[in-house]
Order: C-alpha cells, then structure tokens, then sequence
C-alpha cells in the first residue's frame, strides 16, 4: 500500500482514521510523502480535498469543538511544528458512537495525520510553545457556516492532558491552566458554546 500504514475507526468510532506516513531519513534530515492520492484510495479512503489551511498557536491555546451547519467538512490534519492533542466528537445523527470522543496527540516527530470525516466536531489544544498546525478539507469555508460545542461539556467528557481545573457550567477558560501554570486560552467565541445536549435536540 505504498507510503503510508492507515488505523480505521480509532477509538471505535466509525471513520475516525490515524495515518502514519513513512519517514525515510538519514543523517542529512526526512522525507515524507504528506499526501498521495492513490495510496489514500488503496486504503479505502476517497475523499477528495478541496482546500489546505495551516494556523499557528501558542501554548494553552484550545480552539474548538467546532463544526460545520450546512457544508460539513471531513479534514486530514497533522502538526509540522510543536506538539497538540486532537479531538473529534461524532455528532451523526444515529450514529452508535453518537456524543463519544476521541483524541490523539499530533507532534512534529511522530508526524502522525488524523482523519476526521464529515458529522464530527473538531478542536485542539496545543501543549507546546509554539505548534504549526496543518489541515486539508473536503469543502471550502463558508463564512457563516460554523457551529461549536463547549470544549469541557460534562456530557461529552473529555479528558484533555495536562489541563487543570474545574468546570463551573461554562465553556469560559476562566480558572483553567496546565500544569505547567500556562493559562487556557480561548477565543471569546469558543467560550459561549453550549453543551452537546443544549446545542442538538432530537
């Protein structure tokens, strides 16, 4: 299957994929195939990507749970600088796994890619001082489109790393660092989203 080993339905959530491209190096540095097509379709996966975004944050930074209204995205997402823990929530409506997360540290050295399909909520947080963070979709963004879920919803659970405090009945980062004393920060958005039961009603 060429250049890279694919891990299907992480965490048993169905979609959720790691991807470990292979890495050939010597004592002048790597090189790495981020993305092949045809080694994608080989391993199942036939998304087509319509568009690449690349961020920078700082530590403490968390942005998210964050999806998409009416153009969902699925995203391939990996770090080329730092070290960040990823999550996907599955939001699909009759879904088995419906409100169940999964998360996967993505680093700089062990260059590993997460794929998110469409129907899940996606956030990180980053954990090192700087991190570069790259992702490739499978819609372009349509302004007005996104939706979010508080990041520390109780009902959802996530166990972010290295995170401390309590949660007071908000998605504020108020009263949140990491271990190291890093404060938790937050767009002002990202700290008004309500809780996965609050946002969706069936």
């Amino acid at each position: 299957m060429g250049q890279i080993q694919v891990e299907k339905n992480v965490g048993g959530i169905d979609g959720l994929c790691i991807i470990q491209p292979a890495v050939h190096g010597d004592n002048r540095g790597y090189f790495m195939e981020t993305y092949n097509q045809r080694d994608m379709q080989e391993a199942g996966l036939d998304m087509v990507f319509v568009q690449d975004n690349q961020s920078c944050s700082v530590k403490g930074v968390l942005r998210g749970l964050h999806f998409q209204k009416e153009f969902p995205q699925g995203k391939l997402v990996r770090v080329i600088k730092g070290s960040v823990f990823d999550v996907a929530v599955d939001l699909r409506g009759g879904s088995e796994t419906y409100g169940k997360w999964f998360g996967v540290e993505l680093t700089e050295e062990n260059k590993k890619q997460f794929y998110i399909p469409q129907g899940f909520a996606h956030g990180f947080l980053v954990l090192s001082d700087v991190a570069e963070f790259c992702y490739k979709c499978t819609d372009f963004y349509h302004p007005g489109d996104e939706g979010g879920l508080a990041w520390n919803d109780p009902e959802i659970g996530i166990n972010w790393p290295q995170l401390q405090g309590t949660y007071q009945g908000s998605a504020s980062a108020e009263g949140y660092t990491l271990e190291d004393g890093t404060p938790l920060n937050l767009s002002d958005k990202d700290q008004k989203w309500l809780g996965i039961g609050d946002t969706f009603k069936f």
